[in-house]
């Protein structure tokens, strides 16, 4: 039996709130109704407690999950496994249970959260990916959305080669020949990987297994990812290098990226245009990362010879997908983590995230960790219940939220998020500094929510990895990515948190040589404006620009009729101009327009504003 109870509290601050915290994180509660009484910052929550006359929560496993998972699950929970259900039964079942544990043929969207009625506190994805999930309405709901990151990085690997050199050998085709009862040795003649160059795409966890497996094969390795270290890459043998040289040197390529909006569709006709005819892709990662009609284009024409496939754009693939029928392309039903070892292990680490979140804790494979402050002060006790002191963070965090911290946290995210697309090159994003300006001591601003939206902002782009107050910083060490902190101490009221963020990545290239600083680093510095993210400083370049949507940015010869020239090309795309800013040195010297656009430009409209004389150098950025 299920009993919902609601309590009405005020929460008054008598002073200015401190953006410092320092204990653990609560279980999430859901909150609405917030009210400002006159003249006091006084402010009025319901929230809503779930009572259990079970002791024990109940958790729902909807597709099938591996014994050893179910069996620690049982230690703690009450279990109901009920496999294939509609979206009709998950949501009528959905109300009876705490957490949900669900694959990636289970869609938990935002009917599911609301039918809930508040009770459902975890949701648990037995694999990488939560593109099944609705992040958003989870984290409206105070849900926790878990998943299983590690345990299938050997299978993936695995079954990485099993296609690499199945494609190369032509397993399957030859398979299906004999089959058909024919005998033709001489249509089924292979290649050999010994001494081919393999282009490893994402150099993460299955990527880097890859590339050592395919170096015992005797394939010269070489790889891209922003983030690798370039010492660990040299550790096993790995040459690290830009996207556009990798993939034009490589015999065979292999694809372990996520996919994000940076890397949609990122091989294109473009980049297959850059690829030695006659090369070979594999892709075990995301389907959504090759154009699947440039691909087919690209087997016809013969610059690709071959691919092997185990994830698609659309799963199932339509029966009549020409890809998926083209004689020389070889495909799995999404199969990277179908093992035994890997689906026990995937079953123990969501079990294990599960438990520990109905247990109020935060693990690291929390992907919307609500990043709350656990303290709270000077607020009056008087209207509260034993034991509703549990409830002091969450208010404390919406009451940070409501009043100073939401626009710094947008800020710090937008310029980790700019900052990491200006780097070009092959070496990696290793060294990251930044400074705060600020009017308050070291005791009354607490940056670990601002270094971990940075963070967020600086890794999220083009990873597959979530980023959260709880695993921010272990994700960075991980990653080999260090991120050093300064205050600039500013003299004046502490009313505003902060004057200014700034930050610098060292020891990289940039794709915009302007975003170089006198000493050396890209560096991007913003500031909130109106409660509102502006961007305020691009190497040494002041400018003035609200962080939204999209942003061109053009180094150029100051003179007249350059926004003229740059406004008509947008114009004649239908690609809207939601803002314009000029920042220079001197006049008829250089400068810096920055250009907001609601929309992407397509790569004719890119190509014509680089050919405006007077443009030395533009960059396409997405916040």
């Amino acid at each position: 039996m299920v009993t919902t109870s609601s309590l009405n509290l005020v929460f008054t601050p008598t002073k200015p709130t401190s953006l410092s915290w320092k204990h653990s994180f609560p279980s999430p509660f859901t909150t609405a109704n917030c009210t400002r009484r006159q003249n006091r910052k006084a402010y009025r929550f319901v929230v809503f407690a779930t009572v259990l006359a079970d002791p024990k929560p109940t958790v729902l496993v909807a597709e099938k999950l591996g014994k050893a998972g179910l069996e620690l699950l049982k230690t703690f929970a009450n279990v109901d496994c009920s496999y294939n259900l509609s979206p009709e039964e998950l949501c009528t079942k959905i109300s009876l249970c705490d957490a949900l544990i669900v694959r990636s043929g289970t869609k938990v969207t935002r009917e599911v959260f609301e039918r809930s009625g508040g009770r459902l506190k975890v949701v648990g994805r037995a694999g990488v990916g939560i593109d099944n999930v609705d992040l958003s309405a989870a984290t409206e709901h105070g849900c926790l959305v878990v998943n299983a990151p590690t345990a299938n990085t050997i299978a993936a690997a695995e079954h990485g080669i099993a296609l690499l050199t199945a494609m190369a050998r032509n397993i399957a085709q030859a398979d299906a020949s004999i089959k058909a009862g024919k005998w033709q040795r001489s249509k089924y003649i292979g290649v050999s990987l010994v001494g081919k160059t393999l282009a490893v795409i994402g150099f993460g966890k299955v990527g880097s297994e890859v590339a050592r497996r395919a170096k015992g094969l005797g394939m010269h390795v070489i790889a891209h990812d922003p983030y690798a270290p370039a010492d660990r890459a040299r550790a096993i043998g790995v040459d690290l290098l830009t996207f556009e040289e990798a993939i034009s040197i490589a015999d065979f390529i292999s694809l372990h990226m996520p996919l994000t909006p940076a890397t949609s569709k990122i091989f294109n006709d473009q980049a297959f245009s850059r690829m030695k005819k006659g090369v070979r892709i594999v892709n075990v990662a995301r389907g959504g990362v090759i154009d699947e009609e440039a691909l087919v284009r690209a087997l016809d024409s013969g610059i690709v010879a071959q691919a092997a496939l185990d994830v698609f754009t659309e799963e199932p693939p339509p029966k009549d997908s020409r890809l998926v029928l083209h004689e020389n392309v070889t495909v799995t039903p999404h199969l990277g983590a179908s093992t035994t070892e890997a689906q026990e292990g995937v079953a123990i680490e969501v079990a294990e995230a599960v438990i520990g979140a109905l247990r109020g804790e935060l693990a690291a494979t929390a992907v919307n960790a609500p990043m709350v402050p656990a303290e709270l002060k000077d607020c009056d006790l008087s209207a509260f219940d034993h034991g509703v002191e549990d409830l002091f963070p969450l208010l404390m965090f919406i009451y940070l939220v409501l009043t100073e911290l939401a626009p710094f946290v947008t800020l710090s995210e937008k310029l980790g998020r700019l900052a990491v697309q200006l780097v070009a090159g092959g070496s990696g994003v290793q060294s990251v500094k930044v400074t705060y300006a600020s009017a308050r001591g070291p005791d009354d601003l607490d940056t670990r929510l601002l270094r971990a939206m940075i963070t967020k902002g600086l890794i999220e782009p083009i990873t597959s990895v979530f980023i959260n107050l709880v695993n921010a910083d272990f994700t960075a060490k991980q990653r080999g990515l260090r991120i050093t902190e300064e205050r600039f101490l500013l003299d004046g009221s502490p009313e505003n948190p902060l004057e200014f963020i700034q930050v610098q990545i060292a020891n990289v290239e940039s794709k915009f040589a302007t975003a170089i600083s006198d000493s050396g680093e890209i560096k991007v510095e913003g500031r909130v404006k109106d409660r509102k993210p502006h961007l305020t400083k691009v190497g040494s370049f002041s400018v003035d620009v609200s962080m939204e949507g999209s942003l061109i940015l053009c180094r150029q010869v100051d003179q007249p009729g350059m926004i003229g020239s740059v406004g008509n090309i947008l114009g004649e795309e239908n690609i809207n101009v939601s803002f314009m800013s000029v920042g220079r040195i001197a006049p008829r010297k250089q400068a810096v327009m920055i250009i907001g656009v609601d929309k992407e430009p397509n790569k004719e409209a890119l190509k014509k504003i680089g050919e405006i004389p007077a443009i030395e150098e533009f960059v396409f950025l997405k916040l």
